[in-house]
């Protein structure tokens, strides 16, 4: 009974998440799950409790991912469910740990387990974001993102701001349960540690360019249609070269499907030409940054690789920057154990045989006219405290993305968590997107403007001000990780001191 009330709160919670975003449903399932955990004899039951709790959240939150089968047809779509409910299988790994350190460290002492939960929540969401390439999808603390609490990010990051979460859940719980003293002394911990959120952060100021946000609304059935290139091409011409002001123009992911840097020999002059039409658009000054596919060639004479890259691409097709990404899509943009799982029919989801290689990682692009930039392609601003390189600090981060493949529940988020990798780096994010949620965000987090899904439209507006580099964005990860290790060594020392005192 208890797995099941785990796994139904799990999945209530998920409704805190965009695009429900009712976060208050986050801080009242933790304040549920607390008791769940006080009230088990076992440790094994607790930690079933951490995976049914982990399992109900996933499978909800990660509906999206279902989506995306329905785009190909070497699988059966069916498909994409149970691969829903194996990630979520698998994810629930790490809820799973930190209810297991919690019950460990405080089942006789209330106040020791929601510090311990709340530290090793914030551990288990770092391990979940980095292990076997990580998947740092939704963690908890970006159910926060339309909240005022975002800005503690700056300090604390995404995995700091979850452990709040947490806190704040198991603080309620303590209330209920008439442990009043307790209740006040965490609730002054919560306070201290949001004071932070409202520390300014000097703004740095200067000229900052137009940009001009393209959304084209073409979808993913009609992306990689040869038929449907021109009317393509065209839709994102018109909505490029429309009148008004703008120093840079941004497209979305592999907006160009055709490549745009290819290393065979006898490739040359159509790629040049390639780049020529694609800028066409553009007039003396402009640049424009777009998602486009490099090929490369190590004999010059057949492909031998691939890269998904951002190119920037000044009038007549010459080319200012070049960055491929880094943090790859697992069966999106390759396929792990290729011969075995071709063998059993299964395929990427992204059309093509060729695997795509990873960059080298997060690099910041001098552009012309002296704006620094810094890229993360679609599912690589989701990893916080790996998005900006940290010896050359960009101006602003570029994300194009192609969420066309992820429903409804999908865009949203992705959008939720690129705002908070804007307040912890202090960055403004520019998102475009094929079919939304294409946006520009402040360097607090805050959405300037944003064009809605499966609308076609542009965003016209002055680049946000970078903030001067925040404390996450000088140390990183080390900063929440601290305040988890901080908050399980206290509930050891709480826990130890009761055992101590009942002796």
């Amino acid at each position: 009974m208890n797995l099941l009330i785990a796994l139904l709160l799990g999945a209530a919670s998920a409704f805190a998440f965009q695009p429900v975003a009712l976060w208050p449903l986050m801080v009242l399932a933790f304040a549920a799950l607390c008791e769940l955990t006080a009230r088990t004899p076992r440790l094994r039951s607790a930690l079933a409790i951490g995976w049914g709790f982990g399992v109900g959240q996933f499978c909800i939150g990660l509906n999206w991912i279902a989506t995306a089968f329905t785009y190909q047809a070497a699988m059966p779509a069916w498909l994409g469910w149970v691969a829903v409910v194996l990630l979520s299988c698998y994810l629930a790994l790490y809820p799973m740990l930190a209810v297991g350190v919690a019950w460990r460290i405080g089942r006789d002492h209330r106040p020791a387990q929601v510090l311990a939960l709340a530290g090793a929540w914030g551990i288990a969401e770092f391990l979940r974001g980095t292990m076997f390439t990580g998947f740092a999808w939704n963690p908890v603390g970006v159910a926060l993102v339309d909240t005022w609490w975002r800005l503690s990010g700056r300090w604390i990051g995404t995995y700091g701001l979850s452990a709040l979460v947490v806190l704040a859940g198991g603080l309620l719980w303590l209330a209920v349960r008439g442990e009043r003293r307790a209740a006040i002394g965490l609730a002054a911990a919560l306070m201290l540690a949001l004071i932070p959120a409202g520390l300014p952060t000097p703004l740095d100021h200067g000229r900052q360019p137009h940009v001009r946000i393209v959304q084209p609304n073409i979808g993913q059935q009609d992306k990689w249609n040869p038929a449907f290139e021109r009317i393509a091409s065209a839709r994102l011409t018109h909505l490029s070269s429309r009148p008004g002001s703008r120093d840079l123009i941004f497209w979305p992911e592999a907006a160009v499907t055709d490549p745009l840097a290819d290393g065979r020999a006898s490739a040359e002059p159509y790629v040049a030409a390639q780049r020529r039409a694609t800028t066409a658009a553009l007039t003396p000054g402009e640049l424009l940054l777009t998602g486009g596919l490099t090929l490369d060639s190590r004999d010059r004479q057949s492909v031998t690789g691939a890269a998904n890259s951002v190119f920037a691409l000044v009038p007549g097709g010459g080319v200012a920057a070049v960055y491929d990404k880094a943090h790859l899509v697992p069966y999106g943009e390759y396929l792990p154990m290729r011969p075995l799982l071709s063998a059993l029919g299964l395929s990427r989801l992204a059309p093509g045989d060729l695997d795509f290689r990873a960059g080298p990682g997060p690099r910041t692009a001098s552009l012309p006219g002296g704006l620094k930039a810094g890229f993360q392609v679609c599912y690589e601003i989701i990893f916080s405290g790996q998005v900006v390189d940290r010896a050359l600090r960009p101006d602003f981060i570029f994300n194009p993305s192609n969420d066309a493949w992820f429903g409804r529940w999908g865009p949203p988020q992705h959008l939720a968590q690129a705002r908070l990798r804007a307040a912890e780096e202090g960055l403004p994010v520019v998102r475009s997107t094929p079919t939304g949620v294409s946006a520009l965000v402040d360097a607090d987090g805050g959405l300037v403007a944003a064009i809605p899904w499966h609308q076609a439209g542009r965003i016209d507006a002055p680049l946000p001000h970078r903030r001067a580099a925040t404390p996450f964005a000088r140390f990183g990860n080390p900063l929440p990780l601290g305040l988890a290790l901080g908050l399980l060594i206290a509930a050891i020392a709480l826990g130890r001191r009761r055992r101590y005192s009942a002796t």
